[in-house]
């Protein structure tokens, strides 16, 4: 067998791909998801792509529950058992507020105060213990937890990170009462220091933990059933797989698994392309999100923030997030600026041209009244409306308060949506010390090929590159993950003072743990890969850089000069006088699995001879300069290797794309589009 499916359940649609190595056939299907249970949007996924259960060798699954979960606040309750005088914690935070500029402001923790317990102990900083742990007191607290209605728990001591002892005995005595598996130890999921961050991240894992256990429990239900006899990988945050055995116990790295996903299709399509400096642009309807890709790796972050009071400070894969998407609503603010987004039009109503009752333009409207869209295929619904009716409404709302025509209204909404895009583009490259001239885009999403090249002459990136399947590309990253686990531990020494033998021992029980997770999952790999790195400081600073190492028996000099280069790349400075400090060291611990073909996303059957056959027509379209009469192009029509200039429009189901002028065009061998943006654009 040989048949793999990789799932995306986004929140308004379920994605899947089903790839047949042997034939080398594809099939895809996309679904409403269906949020009351994600298994029946699955299970009719798989139905549309004509797939046999019984004959799959792997199903690799990406999803959303955790997220919005944590997002719409239907979590379990959640107990916690912490150190005497610490219940707090996860209230204070870090005296910030949600609205830093407000003088009013709320804010509710995951866990609230009335299940928060207390039990004497107490470590120092060193690992030593200063008061020994009631026993006693760890039992009753778990009883009245249970007795609470509890349906997980948290057990979070001060300083475990360094000896992580008593919250080990504690989990074993809470274990004899509580009624299930759900119980998290702080440590193992994030072995940090910084009490508030390490507590959030546990108590995430505890508030979501039984709600991806009853998910995954249905979908293998579902899929039992329906003869498929094989584990099921689910993709994490970080940017790979872990079987779905063990996933719910580390729960909190399934969130932002969709936006992983994503970032990893980009991975390795663009390093089959030859490109493995890349930055991953993703837009749907409500958001945009970018993603920066280098020497082929993905950039992995442990700063994210949900939220206000909710840093989820593990390894995920760094992805910008904006709310600029083709649904973005486009207003007059109260300082008479045009301003495009946050707010979106969603589904429901949508933009004004899907005639469901939408009256506030957005970018898809802007983009339909500037012929960038066939208003054939966009103004066929249900209730149309006219071309005319939507340029009456841009120039009504937008158009007369700034003294622009409908298309220079439209224009407008365009070019600060672009400038919002270009700006997130920004923080994950020039930001971060990274020139984007050094990368090509990779734009997928429905609506990210809308915009790809005119981001890309705006940020002076020489091409981008486009795949065959861009509406499904999120499902194609769940389909070409990787096994991964990752693994961080506290230092937290000067570098000079630092015993190395510890760095080593660190690193050597890491990958330990890393091989003997992926030999128990049980998943097929080719190989395995190991990504080294380190957070570091210079010292009194609070602000950390994350420094990759060369491998795991690296010496103090290599550290030190790593450490020197990646600060001189952020902030051009040089401080030898300052002496750096060694915080934590991650180790990702990666399972290659076979490679999938790519060619196989084509459908032969489509391509047409030559390029004039793949044309079906021409239509004004507006480019900065003005209209220009744009051929129109069958984009699953184009054959292999062809290769023409700008502007055109080429279209094709799930997206449609733009080709400026002199942008010149090729067709590679798997069917991606590599776009050379015109010299004239750059710098």
């Amino acid at each position: 067998m040989s048949k793999v499916i990789g799932c995306d359940v986004g929140g308004t649609f379920t994605d899947l791909i089903l790839l047949d190595e042997a034939l080398g056939e594809v099939s895809i299907a996309k679904v409403p998801t269906t949020p009351n249970n994600q298994a029946v949007g699955v299970m009719a996924a798989m139905a549309q792509a004509g797939a046999d259960c019984a004959e799959l060798s792997l199903l690799l699954h990406g999803t959303t529950t955790t997220t919005n979960a944590l997002l719409e606040k239907k979590i379990a309750r959640c107990g916690l058992i912490t150190t005497a005088g610490f219940r707090d914690v996860l209230e204070l935070g870090r005296r910030t507020r949600p609205n830093p500029y407000g003088l009013i402001g709320s804010f509710e923790p995951l866990i609230s105060r009335e299940y928060r317990l207390e039990v004497p102990e107490r470590m120092d900083a060193d690992g030593k213990v200063v008061t020994a742990l009631d026993e006693g007191a760890v039992r009753r607290a778990a009883a009245e937890l249970v007795e609470m209605g509890c349906e997980s728990l948290v057990i979070h001591f001060l300083h475990a990170y360094a000896n992580s002892s008593h919250e080990v005995r504690a989990a074993e005595i809470a274990a004899e009462v509580w009624p299930n598996s759900h119980i998290t130890r702080g440590s193992a999921i994030l072995a940090e220091f910084r009490e508030y961050e390490r507590g959030v991240a546990a108590a995430v894992n505890a508030a979501i933990q039984p709600v991806l256990a009853r998910y995954l429990e249905r979908l293998r239900q579902e899929l039992s059933g329906a003869g498929y006899a094989r584990d099921l990988l689910v993709m994490q945050g970080n940017g790979g797989t872990i079987s779905s055995a063990m996933v719910a116990e580390q729960a909190v790295n399934t969130v932002m698994s969709g936006p992983a996903s994503g970032v990893m299709a980009a991975a390795y399509t663009g390093g089959r392309c030859g490109f493995e400096n890349i930055i991953s642009y993703d837009m749907g309807g409500t958001s945009s999100d970018v993603g920066l890709i280098q020497g082929g790796i993905p950039a992995t972050s442990s700063e994210l923030q949900l939220e206000y009071g909710m840093p989820i400070h593990v390894p995920m894969v760094d992805v910008h997030s904006i709310g600029a998407g083709g649904g973005s609503i486009a207003f007059i603010n109260d300082a008479g600026m045009l301003q495009v987004g946050p707010r979106s039009s969603g589904a429901e109503p949508g933009p004004i041209c899907y005639g469901r009752g939408g009256v506030e333009p957005t970018i898809t409207d802007a983009n339909l009244v500037l012929g960038r869209l066939n208003p054939d295929a966009l103004l066929a619904v249900d209730n149309p409306v006219s071309l005319e009716q939507l340029r009456r409404r841009l120039l009504d709302v937008i158009g007369e308060p700034l003294d622009l025509d409908a298309e220079g209204a439209a224009a407008a909404i365009l070019q600060i949506g672009n400038d919002r895009m270009a700006g997130a583009i920004r923080m994950v490259s020039l930001a971060r010390g990274h020139d984007p001239r050094d990368f090509a885009l990779f734009a997928f999403g429905g609506a990210g090929p809308l915009h790809a090249t005119a981001l890309a002459a705006e940020l002076a990136i020489p091409q981008v590159l486009i795949p065959a399947k861009p509406g499904i590309t999120n499902a194609i990253g769940c389909a070409v993950a990787d096994v991964r686990h990752d693994y961080v531990n506290t230092v937290n020494q000067p570098l000079a003072d630092v015993d190395m033998d510890l760095v080593h021992s660190i690193m050597a029980e890491q990958i330990a743990q890393g091989r003997a997770i992926i030999q128990a999952e049980g998943v097929e790999v080719e190989e395995l890969v190991l990504v080294h790195a380190a957070e570091m400081q210079f010292q009194g600073q609070s602000h950390m850089l994350r420094i990759p190492l060369e491998s795991s028996e690296i010496g103090r000099a290599d550290i030190q000069a790593a450490f020197d280069e990646a600060y001189f790349n952020r902030f051009a400075l040089h401080l030898p006088e300052i002496g750096a400090v060694l915080v934590t060291l991650h180790t990702a611990v990666i399972g290659r699995r076979r490679e999938v073909a790519l060619a196989s996303l084509m459908e032969p059957g489509l391509r047409a001879e030559d390029l004039a056959a793949a044309e079906h027509g021409q239509r004004k379209v507006w480019f900065p300069g003005g209209w220009q009469d744009t051929p129109i192009i069958s984009r699953d029509a184009l054959p292999i290797g062809a290769c023409f200039m700008g502007p055109a429009v080429l279209e094709q189901l799930d997206t449609t794309i733009i080709i400026e002028p002199s942008n010149e065009v090729e067709v590679d061998q798997a069917g991606n589009l590599v776009i050379h943006v015109a010299a004239a654009f750059r710098e």
